[in-house]
């Protein structure tokens, strides 16, 4: 009763970000948000008007004199060719704290529910317009940070994830269907024996799929979170100079004055279809300061969670131990080594630094951009060596929930295939084959539990 309650009766919500703006939308779903709107809507019945249209009128209060509110478009969106199979209205008023929030309580007022953060979505789950899978999509779409990143969401959002997967499980399951007939009914003719060779040569060859599609997962990670990008060097090399040309913007202090920066700077940047998580660190060297001191620890640790580091060094100087003591540091680390200041007489060059294949050497210079086209191009195919651009039906794994299925389902049939060739009979290596099954279908949503659901739809925002 308790689930009905909360389920299923309307919910409202605001769908645009509150500021101010030309327009904002108020958005009800459910079997009320018509009659809900009736109440407060002044202009055509919109009983009588048809789907999937905008009507324009105003909204009124009902029990303040029906005095107007605002002047709105409502769009009407009837079940179930809607975002959640339920009646849908959204409210198109001015933009603006106050107005917004004046509709909202009074669409409260007569009868709906403050929607919970990504109901909406989770409605259409729930009604089977979507899977988990392209659930989990459209918060990736939305904050999909460039280009690469959104078609790898909407791809993911049209369902061809979720088609590939649903093939894997239709796959194991004949091989189950087959196995349980032949045990109860040894005499019906219709079904294919599973010997043990036929499970193994099923097994291996559903394994090599999804280990296929986990080759994807290091891109697809990488597009939907970002890389996490130290820039480290000492004091006065020019990181932060790098920082603002990478971001096209002012945003670090840049001063002739060693030690400006003092803590770690953080922003997102679009480099060659890459989302960086750039991370311009205070200068790493040998201080008193206190504070200085906190920034170059900080620094350290940054170093130790990057997925990639940018090491600038002064090229128009020596290398200097606290360099070397760099170098050393990022020895282990996917790094770009920058000799940067190349404006300037040289005096250290690529010859003097160390050679390995996680290493890539460019000169620049933060004055005049030399070298920034390249650092780009460097990082792109570090990380993808095939390059980013995609179809719109390439599949690409991208979420860490979905990798660790994957993952959880490869060693369920590693399992499977290590036992057969053990001897084991098919009857009994078909339990770790059922686990395969399901834990692909937790990736969709077939199997799945209340508290992951609730888990999954926390992370999204009110409205959507």
């Amino acid at each position: 009763m308790a689930l009905m309650t909360t389920d299923y009766d309307t919910i409202a919500a605001i769908s645009t970000p509150p500021g101010v703006g030309g327009i904002s939308i108020v958005r009800l779903s459910g079997s009320e948000a018509l009659n809900i709107a009736r109440r407060i809507y002044r202009g055509k019945d919109l009983a009588r008007v048809a789907t999937d249209t905008i009507n324009y009128g105003h909204i009124i209060d009902p029990q303040a004199d029906h005095r107007e509110i605002d002047e709105v478009m409502v769009s009407v969106m009837r079940a179930p060719k809607t975002y959640t199979c339920e009646d849908v209205i959204e409210i198109n008023c001015h933009g603006g704290l106050q107005v917004t929030n004046q509709i909202l309580q009074l669409v409260l007022r007569n009868g709906a529910r403050l929607a919970e953060p990504g109901e909406f979505t989770k409605r259409a789950f729930l009604n089977g317009r979507i899977d988990l899978s392209q659930s989990e999509a459209v918060m990736d779409l939305i904050e999909a940070k460039t280009d690469a990143a959104r078609k790898a969401a909407l791809n993911q959002l049209d369902g061809n994830l979720s088609a590939v997967i649903k093939k894997l499980r239709q796959e194991i399951v004949d091989v189950l269907a087959n196995v349980e007939v032949n045990i109860d009914y040894p005499e019906y003719d219709g079904a294919e024996e599973v010997t043990t060779q036929l499970m193994l040569e099923r097994a291996t060859a559903i394994k090599e799929k999804i280990a296929n599609l986990l080759k994807t997962a290091q891109q697809g990670k990488v597009l939907r979170d970002g890389l996490n990008t130290a820039i480290v060097g000492r004091p006065n090399v020019g990181k932060s100079s790098l920082l603002n040309r990478l971001l096209h913007e002012e945003k670090a202090i840049v001063t002739d004055v060693p030690g400006t920066t003092r803590d770690t700077l953080d922003e997102y940047v679009n480099v060659a279809g890459v989302p960086l998580h750039l991370i311009d660190t205070a200068g790493i060297h040998t201080t008193t300061d206190k504070v200085e001191q906190i920034g170059v620890d900080r620094s350290r640790a940054a170093i130790q969670q990057a997925d990639l580091v940018l090491l600038v060094l002064n090229a128009s100087e020596p290398l200097t131990d606290s360099d070397q003591e760099l170098l050393d540091a990022t020895a282990e680390t996917n790094r770009i080594i920058l000799l940067n200041k190349t404006d300037l007489p040289q005096q250290l060059t690529a010859a003097d630094l160390p050679q390995d294949e996680k290493t890539a050497i460019i000169k620049t210079s933060a004055v005049t951009a030399d070298g920034t086209e390249a650092l780009e191009n460097i990082i792109a195919k570090m990380f993808f060596t095939d390059g980013i651009t995609r179809n719109q039906t390439d599949v690409m794994v991208t979420n860490a929930r979905h990798i660790s299925l994957l993952q959880q389902a490869l060693d369920s049939l590693t399992t499977v295939i290590d036992g057969l060739q053990a001897g084991l009979p098919v009857d009994i290596a078909q339990i770790d084959l059922q686990n395969a099954w399901e834990q692909l279908g937790e990736i969709t949503g077939d199997n799945y539990d209340e508290e992951l659901m609730d888990q999954l739809f926390e992370q999204f925002c009110i409205g959507k």
